[in-house]
């Protein structure tokens, strides 16, 4: 099997952002993390040493200074450090695990230091989609030659009703060269006429670079759930909007806010916060119920709505995009992070439902035990963690239990 990783870049933006941040922040933080199937899919027999081999694969990888003048230019909100940082990163096999049972079920985990093992779970997740559809022969099924075409259409009539939107569709694409004939199709589309709305680019630095587009992204729920492992739920969200102010100085200003539901983030989203970041981002639950949420809490500190970004997310495609878009317009300045059905849209394949979340956390290599935390999902199917300890930490911000 070819390497399907051949780019220190192939990976979302958020990741390298958050690492910054963790450096700055946390730099002596150890996590684990796990793996989700949510489709309980039965991998063939010989995958997981497969992805162990390709994990491997990707001790080859170093950035390269045209990557770092790429993201300088493009990224100027990261500290020059950083790239210091990147130029003698490493990915290391033994920060990761990966078995499967005696059903063929899928196990992967990851253990070590923060700052380097949060830049695994982008590549590992691009990974393993793109290996099972090589491995159970899906792959032959895909029609690339109608794929350009099909996401010119779809970026088409976002634009023409005035949506702004982005790719996000790097973790669960159905290969690489689907997503760059995706981002290719979106490019094309925006640069070839004129329409009211706008493609931004994508969450990809790799393909941000290879089509001069801007690469989108903040951060994940990952950084607020390790806060909350640390510190506890209650004030995560403060003390993830006070890291990440301190680091990024204004800039990266869209908070992802739903790791432990609207109710805790309401309570520590006081108005300095609420002035100083441009949005928020909504990743569960009813699209339509968050934004009222959100307008409603800029309301209640005296501040114009209109003026602030609302960031949608949420399993999205393109009917749903300007069904919400009708709906935000006026109310906020609307856009959309759209993944799945961007990258993994092709007929008769089914798109993986996988993702890789933190578990586990300790504040330094020297104490002697972790500290497990959970996301609390405003989708209730999507929590993921310990069950105890989402009660317990539904309990501890006075959510109703399930």
């Amino acid at each position: 099997m070819r390497q399907i990783i051949t780019h220190f870049i192939d990976d979302d933006l958020y990741k390298f952002t958050m690492c910054c941040a963790v450096i700055e922040n946390f730099p002596r933080a150890q996590v684990k993390y796990r793996f989700n199937d949510r489709n309980n899919t039965v991998y063939p027999s010989g995958f997981a040493e497969e992805l162990m081999r390709q994990v491997a694969l990707l001790e080859t990888l170093t950035i390269t200074e045209e990557e770092i003048a790429f993201m300088r230019y493009r990224c100027r909100y990261i500290p020059a450090w950083f790239y210091n940082f990147l130029r003698g990163f490493r990915y290391s096999r033994h920060w990761v695990k990966a078995s499967q049972n005696e059903e063929g079920h899928l196990l992967v985990e990851f253990e070590g230091c923060w700052s380097n093992t949060i830049l695994l779970e982008v590549k590992v997740l691009a990974i393993i989609s793109e290996l099972y559809y090589e491995m159970t022969g899906q792959a032959a099924e895909f029609d690339f030659a109608g794929y350009y075409d099909k996401s010119h259409e779809k970026a088409k009539r976002l634009l023409e009703a005035g949506c702004t939107f982005s790719d996000m569709g790097t973790r669960r694409r159905a290969s690489l060269k689907a997503q760059d004939l995706t981002i290719g199709a979106m490019a094309e589309c925006q640069r070839s006429r004129s329409m009211p709305g706008c493609f931004m680019g994508t969450s990809n630095v790799y393909f941000a670079m290879k089509y001069d587009l801007t690469p989108i992204g903040t951060m994940a729920h990952e950084f607020i759930s390790a806060i909350a492992g640390m510190y506890g739920p209650q004030m995560a969200n403060h003390i993830a909007m006070e890291r990440w102010a301190q680091t990024y100085r204004g800039a990266l200003g869209i908070f992802l806010y739903d790791t432990y539901g609207w109710q805790i983030f309401n309570l520590n989203f006081s108005e300095d916060y609420a002035n100083m970041f441009k949005g928020l981002r909504v990743d569960s639950g009813d699209n339509f119920e968050q934004l009222d949420l959100i307008i409603s809490k800029y309301e209640s500190l005296k501040i114009d709505p209109t003026t602030k970004q609302v960031v949608f997310s949420n399993g999205l495609n393109v009917d749903k995009a300007l069904e919400i878009q009708e709906y935000a317009k006026g109310k906020c300045i609307p856009s959309f992070g759209i993944g799945t059905h961007f990258t993994n849209d092709f007929d008769g394949i089914k798109p993986m439902n996988i993702v890789i979340k933190l578990t586990d956390v300790k504040i330094t290599e020297s104490w002697p035990f972790y500290c497990q935390t959970c996301k609390i999902s405003e989708d209730k199917g999507k929590h993921t963690g310990d069950a105890e300890l989402i009660k317990c930490f539904k309990r501890l911000i006075h959510l109703d239990n399930e």
